[in-house]
């Protein structure tokens, strides 16, 4: 036996079966086979913990964690039943268990490599960091010195006068630890040093990091010198031509000379004047001319260079040259690429606008394009004067040529454009569904043309235009982002929701994308009255966020594994970054409103619904100071001028709106939230218990909301006071603005304040109570005309044809968005003052039977009720009416009969148009359908409200 070397513990070979019916996914096998196995062995803590695990993956959790706490409780210390709890505690997302199941082994096993390793990367899961540091200095040298690399400089210092650093993450690890210390000129001499030639991974590491220690200790010279070397090396890196000109300035800036005797710097020679410059940047460009290769970099450093001398008032730009002819000379040489455009987009306001049209006409000029018989336009022969063509049409859009237009020149440049575009796709012949179409952009451009003749001007016919090229755009080139991202935005516009589910679908948003774009989907998927699929899209973003968090703490874990260290900063604050986004609040807020308004008090009480959700009127879990806006608002392609386009205060005023909007959403949720704790209980009123168990700090909890909710929505209509408009394709407003006019907000807090009043009446008792009664049914009458109102702003119909043309009114699809809303939170507000009423009602009419008497006169606030809840029934009634009417209008829509007149659209391309106007009925129809049905369920819970 003792030949064999290892021997097996015998309680892994009992526990196999256990682990392979786990593994095969048979959990109910795996749950009896740890019952027979615990029959007979009552102290073996893994059959209990892999039970655990079966009835946790059997839906059984509150089973699961008992049992896991029994085991974790007697602080084990054998590795079969510390990885199954780490196993069970992941499944349940509870990764601070483990940190408590580690800290009790490492007390117990002191000496533990294994355990200190283990609870390292539990406090990592969970960012407890400073704990990870207590970890580290509490495990033995020898893992401290390899696995987990020193968090300490004198410790990372003794290693060097060891001579024991030979791997280059340790470094990278050691200039980590320096830069974060601010000892700039100690990271600078290990980069220089002996250790910086371990540097050797990333291409020019060395020197960017030398770089980077040269800016921060502001020593101008050496940072010029490098750059200069590097420039010499590689003349097209960019990033390099910044920091020679911003150092160039900073030594004309100090007037620096360099020493008579000694070398000009650590790096070598220096320049430090315009001149020196000029003729650097010239050397570049003859440099150049001899390349294999032609270099962009040094021409646009030249044009950097005069914008840098206009933007100090030097008078030595002419000593470059002419902008405008550098601009012309580089779109000879680069006009073909597509990359012309947004390189040439910088250096624009170097021209005077008295010479845009001059400009444009010269880039045409060198064109070559020639016109066919069948063509009333010259066209581009081959795909190098498509590119540079499209270059120019880009740039005129730019310089606002194609904005100052009529509009009848703009829908000629259109018709050309749509000309240009099909001309086009003959060169796109042979392309994949995967790749873009060539002339993709020239469609773009018309259709941004038609959106200024649409919400500048007032042309209906122009959105249905824009949509129909786009479409067709779509059925050329079916993977152009661009196309599915503007349909998106305009579908949205006019309240069709419907075709945006499959746009967004298509466009496979991956991972961080779900919180940058995101917004699209989630900001109008309910607002339009599609609820199932605002459900998806919640759905799908929260997903993201919750796996996350998961995932970060997974990356840095392998960071410290495999001695990445400067990853590790990098993961965190792309961790907090994501905890802290407002689209991630936004989402987490309206989501859980979503499932309020489908299921409380239609398939589960309120009380329920709130539970299941762990809501609580006190907490708020949103960190307001630290809220990130992650969206991304230049997704979209833009060729606007300057004063068109989205701008910082744009961004800035968009964030405090979204944020205030936010605020309001998350008040109301924490309101409805708070009414089951308010419930009718039995005791007697007056009675010193409702103070002992709370009740009565619940009203006050409800109460200071409200104050909160009134200030939050006096900030709201502050901010819409300022009138702001975002441009065209900048960030989407909120739902503020509809929620202030329409009457929705009045009447939801309307709804709070009577809460309060019958609170009241519950707490004190019906006697002496004329006032709060008569508060009471002012409040019922009132809420009754203000629900009124908020119909009366619902009227109207979806869809109207004038003059051959359909014109929309999506704000009465929000407006009825708005009115099931508020008629969800009236229903839960009557249901509380229902189950207050209920119990006085039986009482007094106990009390009648006893007394036998018959002309006890009831308190005036149960006619007041009911009278309330009668109105209720029949506004409600009313309003699925209207929506019947409205489903029965879309139904017998004939949409065959219009676009007739349109005389810009080829025959080819108005097959598109029916399409289109198909797509924005069938959606305006399914959200009808949609509200009408929710709207049902709820008449149904009011007529269940008698006292």
């Amino acid at each position: 036996m003792a030949a064999r070397g290892h021997v097996q513990d015998p309680n892994d070979r009992r526990l196999r079966p256990i682990y392979d019916y786990l593994d095969n996914g048979n959990n109910k096998m795996a749950i009896q086979q740890a019952d027979k196995l615990l029959k007979k062995h009552k102290d073996l803590h893994c059959a209990k913990v892999l039970k655990a695990i079966g009835l946790q993956r059997t839906g059984k959790q509150d089973e699961a964690y008992a049992l896991a706490q029994e085991v974790a409780a007697l602080e084990p210390t054998d590795d079969n039943s510390l990885q199954a709890l780490t196993i069970l505690y992941r499944e349940m997302h509870r990764p601070e268990l483990v940190t408590k199941l580690y800290e009790a082994a490492v007390k117990k096993v002191p000496n533990s490599e294994e355990y200190h390793s283990h609870l390292f990367m539990a406090y990592a899961r969970v960012g407890e960091y400073k704990k990870m540091q207590q970890s580290i200095s509490a495990q033995d040298e020898n893992l401290s010195k390899t696995m987990f690399l020193p968090l300490a400089e004198r410790m990372v210092e003794k290693m060097v006068k060891e001579d024991k650093i030979e791997a280059e993450a340790e470094v990278e690890l050691y200039y980590m630890i320096l830069e974060r210390l601010e000892k700039y000129q100690e990271a600078l001499d290990v980069v220089r040093g002996k250790l910086g030639e371990k540097l050797t991974s990333e291409l020019q590491s060395r020197e960017n990091k030398c770089m980077a220690m040269y800016k921060k200790l502001c020593r101008w010279p050496e940072c010029n010198a490098l750059s200069r070397r590097l420039l010499l090396k590689n003349s097209d890196d960019w990033q390099f031509y910044i920091t020679y000109f911003d150092s160039v300035f900073q030594l004309i800036d100090e007037s620096w000379t360099p020493p008579l005797e000694e070398e000009h710097s650590l790096e070598g020679e220096v320049h430090y004047s315009i001149e020196q410059a000029v003729k650097f940047i010239e050397e570049r460009i003859t440099e150049e001319s001899k390349s294999t290769r032609p270099l962009r970099g040094p021409y646009l450093a030249k044009l950097e260079l005069i914008r840098r001398l206009r933007c100090r008032g030097c008078n030595d730009e002419y000593k470059l040259g002419d902008p405008e002819e550098l601009m012309f000379q580089y779109f000879k040489k680069f006009g073909d690429k597509p990359c012309c455009f947004t390189d040439l987009k910088v250096f624009v306001d170097l021209l005077p606008s008295s010479q845009y049209t001059k400009f444009i006409s010269q880039l045409l000029e060198v064109i070559p394009l020639s016109s066919t018989a069948e063509s009333e336009i010259a066209l581009p022969a081959d795909i190098k004067a498509l590119q540079q063509h499209l270059c120019v049409v880009q740039l005129s859009r730019l310089l606002g040529i194609y904005h100052a237009m009529d509009k009848k020149q703009k829908l000629t440049v259109v018709r050309e454009l749509m000309l240009r575009y099909h001309h086009g796709l003959e060169f796109g012949k042979t392309c994949l569904k995967t790749e873009l179409q060539f002339s993709d952009y020239y469609c773009l451009l018309a259709v941004h043309l038609l959106l200024d003749l649409w919400l500048e001007e007032g042309e209906e016919m122009a959105v249905w235009q824009c949509l129909t090229l786009l479409e067709e755009g779509l059925s050329h080139s079916p993977s152009n982002a661009q196309f599915k991202l503007l349909l998106i935005r305009i579908y949205c516009r006019l309240g069709a929701f419907e075709p945006v589910a499959e746009l967004y679908s298509s466009l496979d948003a991956k991972h961080i994308q779900h919180d940058t774009i995101g917004y699209l989907l989630t900001r109008y998927a309910e607002s339009l009255g599609h609820y199932a699929a605002a459900s998806q899209s919640c759905n799908f973003a929260l997903r993201f966020f919750h796996s996350n968090q998961k995932d970060t703490s997974e990356y840095i874990i392998q960071a410290y594994k495999y001695g990445a260290f400067e990853k590790i900063p990098e993961f965190i604050a792309f961790r907090n970054r994501l905890n802290s986004s407002l689209h991630f609040a936004q989402v987490r807020t309206e989501r859980m409103l979503l499932d309020l308004l489908l299921e409380a008090n239609i398939s589960s009480s309120l009380e329920e619904s709130i539970k299941s959700m762990s809501l609580s009127p006190e907490e708020d879990d949103i960190p307001w100071k630290d809220l990130r806006d992650n969206r991304d608002l230049t997704v979209l392609f833009n060729w606007d001028p300057k004063d068109r386009d989205i701008s910082e205060e744009h961004r800035k005023l968009s964030l405090e709106e979204e944020t205030l909007w936010l605020r309001i959403r998350s008040l109301t949720l924490r309101l409805v939230s708070g009414l089951p704790t308010l419930s009718h209980s039995i005791q007697p009123k007056n009675s010193e218990k409702t103070a002992e168990n709370g009740v009565s700090s619940k009203i006050d909890t409800i109460r200071s909301l409200l104050q909160q909710l009134e200030a939050a929505v006096d900030s709201g209509k502050k901010f819409l006071e300022q009138k702001i408009q975002y441009p065209v394709l900048g960030p989407p407003p909120t739902r503020m603005a509809g929620f202030f006019s329409n009457g929705s907000c009045q009447c939801q807090t309307s709804l709070f304040y009577l809460v309060s009043d019958i609170y009241e009446l519950d707490t004190n008792g019906l006697e002496d109570s004329a006032e709060v009664q008569e508060r009471i049914g002012n409040s019922f009458k009132s809420l009754i005309e203000r629900l009124t109102d908020l119909f009366n702003k619902c009227k109207g119909d979806l869809i109207e044809v004038r003059d051959g043309t359909l014109k929309t009114q999506p704000n009465l699809l929000e407006n009825l968005v708005f009115f099931v809303e508020t008629i969800s939170i009236t229903q839960w507000v009557s249901s509380y003052c229902d189950g207050v009423l209920r119990p006085f009602k039986s009482n007094l009419q106990k009390k009648k039977k006893k007394k036998k008497e018959t002309n006890v006169a009831m308190p005036p606030v149960f006619t007041h009720f009911l009278d309330y809840v009668t109105e209720l029934q029949t506004l409600t009634s009313n309003v699925i009416d209207h929506i019947k009417g409205l489903e029965v209008f879309l139904t017998a829509l004939k949409l065959e009969e219009l676009s007739l007149k349109d005389t810009l659209l080829l025959q080819e391309e108005k097959k598109f148009t029916k399409t289109v106007q198909g797509k924005v009925r069938s959606s305006y129809h399914h959200s009808v359908q949609e509200i009408g049905e929710l709207l049902k369920k709820r008449l149904d819970s009011i007529k269940k409200l008698k006292i």
